[in-house]
């Protein structure tokens, strides 16, 4: 009786043992200050990226654009492609030179419709006869000092600037002249009958400036 205890306490503490071993295996002893210390599983043999869809184009493949070969040449000897498609300019540079003379002829005509002081349109035609005077220099012995245009800006000028110098002429002499015949130059009749015929002969040129081809 006392062997078959014996016998039954051996096994027991052998049971216990390998007890103890098996939940000592399973559950190590982890050193939280270290992070994870387990084994994780590897992503790339369960998850696969996808594939991005890739539509093919819908177009043929473009032609390099400096290949010589598949460029069509431009038609330059085609009129009609020289004269509306390359809308080639046809003003000259004379034609562009007396077009600017047209506002300053007319804000010398406004000055006259006004009754500017005599110091503001004087102002205006020396502006004109400078803007003159470089145009005749411009184009001094050229076929354009021949046009009627360049002739009429010249005459205009001259025009101007007389009329100018009878106003500056009259406010500075009137307080001592006597309305005699030689007086009578610088009177007022006369300055505005000087002006009118001014106005009219702007208006004349830049007629004749508007229709320069």
């Amino acid at each position: 009786m006392r062997k078959l205890f014996i016998i039954f306490f051996i096994f027991c503490f052998a049971q216990a043992n390998c007890f103890g071993a098996f939940f000592k295996k399973d559950n190590p002893k982890v050193d939280t200050s270290q992070g994870y210390v387990g084994k994780l599983p590897d992503l790339t043999t369960e998850h696969k990226p996808s594939e991005p869809n890739v539509s093919p184009p819908i177009f043929d493949k473009a032609y390099d654009f400096n290949s010589a070969d598949k460029i069509k040449p431009t038609p330059t000897d085609d009129p009609v492609f020289v004269n509306i498609i390359l809308k080639k300019d046809k003003t000259s540079e004379f034609y562009n030179d007396v077009q600017e003379f047209i506002d300053m002829l007319e804000k010398i005509s406004d000055s006259i419709e006004s009754h500017e002081d005599v110091q503001r349109f004087a102002s205006r035609v020396y502006y004109l006869n400078v803007n003159a005077d470089y145009l005749c220099e411009k184009y001094e012995n050229k076929p354009e000092s021949s046009y009627s245009a360049f002739k009429q800006i010249v005459k205009i000028s001259n025009n101007a600037k007389e009329v100018s110098k009878l106003r500056s002429d009259a406010e500075k002499y009137k307080k001592y002249l006597a309305y005699t015949d030689t007086g009578a130059e610088y009177s007022k009749n006369n300055i505005e009958m000087e002006l009118f015929n001014l106005k009219n002969a702007i208006e004349r040129t830049i007629s004749i400036l508007k229709n320069v081809q």
